[in-house]
């Protein structure tokens, strides 16, 4: 029986790569993106799409019912991958920046995880994997607020896999570093004047979004499948780092000239 895998965040980047692979691979392929025009796209590229904005709790519900009953309540994999950055220092970000960066990458990615268990559960197998960051790891001046989300994703998804345990899914977190996607361009800025970007010395070890195929395919096909995937050189070492180094060492590390 051919397996039903559900994608958000598919308009570019890791999601799009991402449903490109797995329909390849001969995964049905359900593939989900924010604006309108995106979802017509995808639709004209072959892709089973539905209109999905985390930030919007009745988009969720509606998308989530659209799936059940284009699967018939069985779905093998739900891939969280959807989400944004609201970048700058704390002290100028106000309460609603907060709640809608926590909004789409982590409220909706609960929710809508939560409406979607019923059609896996039964069946006794599945996969669950999140877009997660070194992010979720270390955090970095002018990057809190994404920081603070990505940090209560693993926090979140470390204790969904224990409560599912014995269930037959598998949750998976994947980790990346600097990867060439129009993420950055689509960051809110709290400081115009003055923007959070990436040192120069970033683009040095900067991949495609294609380096979390491997990674991806192997927490969805793998028998034990891992618990964090990282991806890229710079997420790789960061998370030796933050084992190994006392906090303020790394702290000196990740200030750079802050």
């Amino acid at each position: 029986m051919q397996k039903t895998v559900v994608i958000t965040g598919c308009s570019s980047g890791i999601g799009w790569v991402a449903a490109q692979d797995l329909r390849r691979r001969g995964y049905r392929v359900l593939a989900t993106c924010r604006k309108p025009a995106d979802v017509a796209r995808l639709a004209a590229a072959g892709f089973e799409t539905l209109a999905l904005d985390l930030d919007d709790e009745h988009s969720v519900d509606t998308a989530a019912a659209k799936i059940i009953t284009l699967t018939g309540n069985r779905l093998y994999g739900l891939f969280n991958n959807a989400g944004f950055g609201v970048y700058g220092p704390l002290s100028t970000l106000s309460r609603r920046q907060l709640e809608q960066q926590f909004a789409s990458n982590l409220f909706g990615t609960h929710q809508l995880t939560r409406l979607l268990l019923p059609a896996m559960l039964p069946h006794g197998e599945g996969r669950i994997i999140q877009t997660s960051s070194i992010m979720g790891l270390v955090c970095t001046p002018g990057r809190g607020a994404y920081a603070a989300s990505k940090y209560a994703l693993e926090a979140w998804s470390d204790t969904l896999r224990m409560e599912l345990h014995g269930t037959g899914l598998r949750v998976s977190l994947i980790e990346p570093g600097p990867i060439g996607t129009a993420f950055a361009s689509n960051v809110t800025q709290s400081r115009a004047d003055k923007p959070v970007t990436n040192p120069g010395i970033a683009s040095r070890f900067t991949l495609p979004p294609e380096a979390i195929l491997p990674k991806l395919r192997h927490a969805l096909e793998h028998p034990r499948p891992r618990l964090r995937y990282p991806v890229t050189l710079v997420a790789s070492l960061l998370s030796l780092l933050r084992r190994w180094l006392p906090d303020r060492c790394l702290d000196m590390i990740l200030r750079g000239s802050h």
